[in-house]
């Protein structure tokens, strides 16, 4: 689990985690988040140089230790993806 926190108090929690994921694969991309409360998602924001690609985690993604690894899994695509 990445999280058990919910909406805008999970950031505390899930940047740091994104970061780390993110620093072990491309140590020059950068992640932020922010969350969408209309859609009860994470927007993430993955920035390398002037590069940036934007994709959503869902509440129930980062809040349920079976799912961690789909969510590492996503996010260290999403930063190949940015990084080609």
């Amino acid at each position: 689990m990445i999280t058990d926190k919910k909406g805008e108090t999970a950031l505390s929690d899930l940047e740091p985690w994104a970061n780390r994921v993110s620093a072990a694969v491309d140590k020059e991309v950068h992640v932020s988040a922010s969350y969408d409360g209309d859609s009860n998602t994470y927007v993430m924001r993955l920035a390398k140089g002037r590069r940036v690609l934007l994709f959503r985690l869902s509440e129930a993604q980062v809040q349920n230790a079976e799912r961690e690894h789909e969510c590492e899994k996503t996010l260290k695509k999403k930063i190949i993806d940015l990084s080609t």
